[in-house]
């Protein structure tokens, strides 16, 4: 890919996600180059977002540790104290540049919840109406295994499909992807538009627990999540102090990861694929998936081998072939009860089973993903 096309690609970014590792943030002096540089980039780009790590590193720098402990209250601790020491540097590079920084700290199930995942979308929003930078991190201060999103490159990823920004850059350690060489790293992978087994491989998970969690293999799992949105993700060397003014001159920096096609999921199938949780399970026969996956057809009741799973009309549930493995979900038209009664059905005898006329389709194609 030229100069020409990965400006064309920036040139379309209306809105801008950048992450910055805690391997980065050991040496906060990073933080003036950072701020300096999205200063620029706000010029003609207001919509940028910051997801940062680094509370817990900054934590354990202040107390004295060197080793990350495996308590979670101690964790827990150490967020609390380094969130502040890490929100003040912030806030002191941005007022140098003529705008506040704002602080959202979330847990999973902030962006899981509908009625919290507009919130948080809508907060976003009303900051950048106001000039200021939204800076996000984890909440773990309170986050247990089951309320965190893993690691913040999952989250950086998440947050970028929930407010629909066309590029996410994820800064860290290293220079980019790069392929392997007899268990060595090998040239760096310039450009990626699928991610395959072969890509996927290439991943390592980061080689300094002491500090963070993740690695490239979480990485790469944030640009298989923020592609099939049909969006880009960059994955770019942060010690470069001016490694965003680089990517945004369009220089061959980094890895960059495309989407399938340019064709952007709607808001409905993004909640649908990234944050809902099925409330249940539908079995569906062979022909079934074919409908669903080949020709882009409704669920409709004739196609349902079986039901598990407790669930109302309007919840989420998961669409599985007749191996158990899940291909899609989607927003159901009947309750369990209703689906159980009316599985293997033609449309047509929908009234005459459940008392009512309902829907034609337990799913209409407009309610379903694919996965």
């Amino acid at each position: 890919m030229n100069i020409k096309s990965r400006q064309k690609i920036l040139g379309k970014c209306s809105g801008i996600v950048i992450k910055v590792g805690t391997r980065l943030l050991t040496d906060t002096a990073i933080i003036r180059p950072l701020i300096w540089q999205i200063a620029k980039i706000k010029e003609k780009t207001p919509r940028v977002l910051l997801v940062s790590s680094g509370a817990v590193g900054l934590g354990m720098k202040t107390v004295g540790l060197s080793k990350r402990p495996s308590k979670l209250s101690e964790i827990q601790a150490l967020a609390a104290i380094g969130q502040g020491v890490l929100m003040s540097q912030y806030e002191a590079e941005c007022t140098k540049h003529g705008f506040h920084a704002g602080q959202l700290l979330l847990t999973a199930s902030d962006i899981n919840d509908r009625e919290r995942h507009l919130n948080v979308a809508n907060c976003i929003n009303s900051l950048w109406s106001n000039n200021i930078l939204p800076i996000i991190n984890e909440n773990d201060s309170v986050s247990v295994d089951e309320l965190k999103f893993g690691d913040n490159d999952c989250l950086a990823a998440l947050i970028s499909v929930m407010i629909k920004t066309e590029l996410t850059i994820i800064l860290t350690t290293v220079d980019g992807l790069h392929m392997r060489e007899g268990g060595k790293l090998g040239k760096r992978i310039s450009f990626v538009n699928s991610i395959d087994e072969e890509i996927t491989g290439m991943a390592t998970s980061t080689d300094d627990k002491n500090f963070s969690i993740g690695g490239m293999a979480s990485k790469i799992r944030a640009a298989e999540i923020v592609t099939s949105a049909g969006e880009y993700l960059w994955i770019a060397n942060g010690k470069d102090p001016e490694i965003l003014a680089k990517i945004f001159s369009g220089e061959d920096v980094g890895t960059l990861f495309a989407p399938p096609s340019d064709k952007q999921m709607q808001s409905k199938k993004r909640w649908l694929s990234f944050f809902s949780k099925p409330s249940g399970k539908i079995l569906v026969d062979a022909g079934a998936v074919k409908a669903l996956t080949e020709r882009g057809k409704s669920l409709l009741p004739s196609g349902v081998k079986s039901v598990s799973g407790t669930f109302l009309r309007g919840d989420t549930v998961s669409i599985c072939c007749e191996n158990g493995k899940i291909i899609g979900k989607g927003l159901v038209n009947y309750s369990s009860e209703e689906t159980t009664k009316i599985s293997g059905r033609k449309s047509s005898e929908i009234f005459g089973t459940i008392g009512y006329e309902g829907d034609e389709e337990i799913i209409h194609r407009n309610n379903l993903v694919i996965i």
